[in-house]
């Protein structure tokens, strides 16, 4: 499975995934507006009433995440033996292909691991329960006790949609073998993105192996790479009311320009060469210096570099100090067989026990603030504190209803950006008109 948590690497099934909901919304496949439509739907409802037992499913895509989710389900059934937990794994390119239809057939899980830039689209289509009220019934306290921006991400309307499970943030990740051989030395924390332009120009001179690059620069890395510069640089994608996008803005496009060089000056792979090969695995084939990338790529690198690489905070921007953060949260499907247990479990999942589990297993950063530096713990030869340190200048990824739609006008010029066709400045302003249309669209209705 491939570890892309948000959507950036995959518009494609993206957007096929928005029109799977149109339809279900069109046929009255789900609810929408908070009653069921769906007769018989749900998880698993082997056991149901009859005996008092009750199974949840609860889905998932990573498959380095599952063994801990097992964990948690397992301390789960064990304060609540009425209640047993089966793990759903399918893989990311099937992930929300898969959910659709299972919203369709009568049988989506009942835990929804969900990410943000779906939880409109979903929440908007009835397929996720609204948990609002049951968490303020409960002492998990969500506002307490995890990051203002991930407990906002999954927030629609004034409703609560998903529980906290982890987050990330990012850093620049550096292949030490690759430093040695060319005699330069490791970035440090504290560094500018002049530094780290200096350092890409310093590795390119020293003569680095054919078909190893000093970094690489996707159009899909934005949120990883450009798109902190834009915030730090006084520039937005979105305004707060998502009206109105800030593609035309001097200070978006001069946050983005000095990426795309890298592109165009030859320190980064062309947009052909990333597009055969994506630079998550260009960095673990050791064919990369310096990546940026979030906390939750470790277990795979680990895999194939472990020892090997080290980890620095990503270089400032403009004098500025900021970071994008992201999260997956634990929803419930409006039309699960088990409302109560299921409320319950995922209220669980947000405790303190449920995420010092997690915490401990070293594969993502718990969502509470109580637990994160467990992270920390689990690879005590890497700068994890960097991931952590972030949080405070962080800015939520861009998102809103159309995220898919206005994805593909943005994929649409960039490319042609990152393919030295079009100037940068060329491409931002032929976006801006076309992603405010759809906007204008979105709000219309």
């Amino acid at each position: 499975d491939y570890k892309v948590y948000w959507g950036h690497e995959d518009k494609v099934l993206y957007e096929r995934a928005k029109k799977n909901l149109k339809k279900l919304v069109a046929l009255g496949l789900v609810a929408t507006t908070g009653t069921t439509l769906l007769a018989g739907c749900g998880g698993s409802d082997k056991g149901g009433s009859k005996d008092g037992k009750v199974e949840l499913v609860m889905s998932v895509w990573d498959s380095d995440q599952e063994p801990v989710m097992k964990q948690m389900a397992e301390a789960y059934s064990k304060e609540n033996p009425n209640v047993t937990v089966k793990t759903q794994l399918t893989t990311w390119n099937e992930y929300w292909t898969k959910l659709e239809a299972s919203a369709t057939g009568g049988s989506a899980p009942d835990i929804i691991t969900m990410n943000v830039l779906h939880v409109e689209e979903y929440a908007d289509a009835g397929i996720l329960m609204d948990l609002t009220d049951a968490e303020k019934e409960s002492d998990l306290k969500v506002h307490d006790n995890f990051p203002a921006p991930l407990v906002d991400g999954y927030t629609v309307e004034g409703k609560l949609y998903g529980i906290p499970k982890d987050f990330d943030t990012n850093a620049v990740f550096y292949n030490k073998e690759i430093f040695d051989q060319a005699g330069v030395a490791y970035p440090t924390d504290g560094w500018t993105f002049e530094d780290f332009r200096k350092t890409c120009e310093d590795l390119q001179a020293a003569g680095l192996p054919d078909g190893v690059y000093p970094t690489a620069i996707n159009r899909n890395s934005g949120q990883t790479t450009y798109d902190a510069a834009v915030f730090a640089n006084g520039g937005y994608f979105l305004n707060e009311d998502n009206t109105e996008t800030g593609w035309d803005k001097k200070e978006t496009i001069e946050g983005i320009q000095p990426w795309l060089d890298l592109v165009l000056d030859g320190l980064s792979p062309t947009l052909q060469q990333m597009t055969d090969t994506d630079p998550d695995s260009m960095f673990q084939g050791g064919q990369l210096a310096m990546y940026f990338s979030g906390n939750y790529m470790i277990p795979s690198y680990n895999k194939t570099l472990e020892g090997k690489y080290g980890i620095v905070k990503r270089p400032s921007f403009n004098g500025v100090d900021k970071d994008i953060i992201n999260g997956l949260a634990f929803s419930v499907s409006a039309n699960t067989k088990h409302p109560e247990e299921a409320k319950d479990f995922a209220l669980w999942l947000g405790s303190k026990e449920a995420q010092e589990i997690q915490g401990k297993s070293g594969t993502v950063i718990s969502a509470r603030n109580d637990c994160q530096e467990l992270f920390l713990d689990t690879h005590k030869d890497l700068n994890l504190q960097v991931f952590l340190d972030n949080v405070p200048n962080t800015e939520l990824l861009p998102h809103c209803k159309v995220t898919a739609k206005l994805s593909q006008v943005e994929k649409t010029y960039l490319e042609q950006a990152w393919q030295g066709e079009i100037t940068l400045e060329e491409a931002c302003k032929s976006i801006k008109p076309e992603a405010d249309a759809i906007l204008d669209e979105m709000n219309a209705k």
